[in-house]
């Protein structure tokens, strides 16, 4: 019994790969998907704005690295209106189930009778056996004919790929030319951890790689490559070419791309956006009134932290104690449990609360901090010293000028790489003694304990020469 060969098998053409079932997202979908993404949302916030599934989110997300394809991105040019919409498509399959002709399908749609019939025969589904037109279907064949995919550069140029493998991700060599493999890291496709080892490459960045091209090939045309070629090459999937663990050796060593609009990041979830720094009282840029505090901890080494407060008006400034738990370094750390290393936000707020609540009512006004985990408590800590807190903007360090500055004279004191637990309270208000009681220019060449007792003689500022 002879078996009758298939078109294909006659033309003796390659088996295709299977497409895989119909997908049921739509283009609009995918496009709602990216423009989301683009705006900082998470993959599965921005599925939810798509209605689709979280898990299709995330597995779009992470097969195109991070970043939308290029004919699903923003700046890609609309669809013409010479192709056919997926409400067209529905159109035409419900007309047909009617039993309409070709030509009277075009004549409702305003197309020509060719388009229509081609339509038909290009995107039917064929799999059961029966010529069956379902608009779900042909339009999945649609966009999978319009993508026409070009295969990678890298892939097609075996010398040109080896170059860039090479100098991203080759061993880094001693001086006699041996390799010098550095640690064991194995890559789970992840970034890696926080002072966690990383692998040892040559690491050059995209960017230099397709730089130095034209240095080392200058009569080689042929050896060109742009730098965002490689980065698809590394975090696109199936776009082949590189090993997808070769983003390790990149000097950031992202797993995946990040877009734009979550690299500026939306700060803490604890931090309401009334609570920013915009909204505090125009007096406290003033400088004219009492009672308004910025803060921050300065770090040591073995997670060792001081608190400071500094009064912005006169420059008055309160040290904290966050002496370490007696677990540390004896016991693991429970989830959700309080930090052992003693600058935890219990810790920071109730040694707040406590320098806070020996200063009188008039000097309680607010306080700023930055966007640190250890103000995680601040609502708790505002009900109970009745401060308003408020937050600086993310990486904004300037927006506590005086604490940042009174941060890098406290340094003569707690120098980094040392330990700032061994310091006893007692030795902390030493040291605090010591700043407030040094005469400073921008107070006249006052002191700030003179400045802080005129206000709570007298309930006023005292004339100065300046207050920058």
């Amino acid at each position: 019994m002879s078996s009758r060969k298939r078109a294909s098998d006659k033309a003796n053409r390659d088996k295709l790969r299977s497409p895989g079932r119909p997908t049921v997202a739509r283009r609009e979908q995918r496009q709602r998907f990216w423009a989301a993404i683009a705006e900082g949302e998470s993959s599965e916030a921005a599925a939810a704005i798509a209605e689709i599934s979280p898990a299709v989110g995330t597995r779009w997300f992470r097969t195109y690295g991070g970043m939308p394809p290029t004919q699903l991105a923003f700046h890609a040019p609309a669809l013409s209106g010479r192709y056919l919409t997926f409400s067209e498509r529905e159109e035409i399959a419900l007309r047909l189930a009617d039993n309409q002709g070709v030509r009277e399908i075009a004549r409702h749609l305003g197309r020509a009778p060719s388009t229509i019939s081609r339509e038909i025969r290009r995107n039917a589904s064929t799999r059961s056996g029966s010529f069956t037109y379902r608009a779900s279907t042909a339009q999945w064949h649609a966009e999978r004919s319009r993508m026409r995919p070009k295969a990678s550069k890298l892939t097609s140029h075996p010398e040109l790929r080896r170059y860039v493998q090479e100098r991203l991700a080759g061993v880094i060599t001693a001086p006699d030319g041996t390799a010098v493999p550095g640690p064991k890291v194995s890559w789970s496709g992840r970034r890696h951890g926080r002072r966690k080892h990383r692998r040892w490459a040559r690491a050059w960045s995209p960017e230099q790689i397709a730089r130095r091209l034209p240095v080392d090939f200058p009569d080689d045309a042929t050896m060109r490559i742009s730098h965002e070629a490689i980065y698809q090459a590394l975090y696109i999937e199936g776009r082949g070419g590189l090993k997808r663990a070769s983003s390790a050796c990149l000097r950031t060593g992202r797993p995946l791309r990040v877009p734009r609009g979550r690299r500026q990041g939306k700060g803490k979830s604890f931090v309401a956006p009334e609570l920013l720094i915009r909204n505090r009282p125009p007096e406290v840029s003033r400088r004219d009134t009492p009672g308004h505090w910025e803060g921050d901890l300065i770090l040591g080494v073995g997670s060792s932290a001081i608190g400071t407060l500094v009064e912005r008006a006169s420059r008055f400034t309160l040290l904290l104690h966050l002496p370490r738990m007696p677990q540390f370094k004896t016991a693991t750390r429970q989830k959700h449990g309080p930090a052992l290393a003693g600058h935890g936000a219990e810790a920071v707020r109730v040694a707040i609360r406590r320098a806070i609540e020996k200063l009188p009512q008039s000097l309680r006004r607010s306080l700023t901090w930055d966007q640190g985990a250890e103000m995680a408590q601040h609502e708790m800590l505002s009900k109970q010293t009745g401060l308003d807190i408020y937050f600086c903007d993310p990486r904004s360090p300037w927006q506590r000028g005086s604490n940042e500055n009174t941060n890098g004279l406290l340094r003569q004191y707690f120098p980094k790489g040392t330990d700032l637990c061994s310091h006893s309270p007692r030795e902390l208000f030493a040291v605090a003694r010591a700043l407030n009681t040094r005469p400073r220019k921008v107070l006249g060449w006052r002191t700030p304990t003179e400045i802080l007792n005129h206000v709570l003689k007298t309930n006023q500022m005292p004339p100065v020469a300046t207050f920058g």
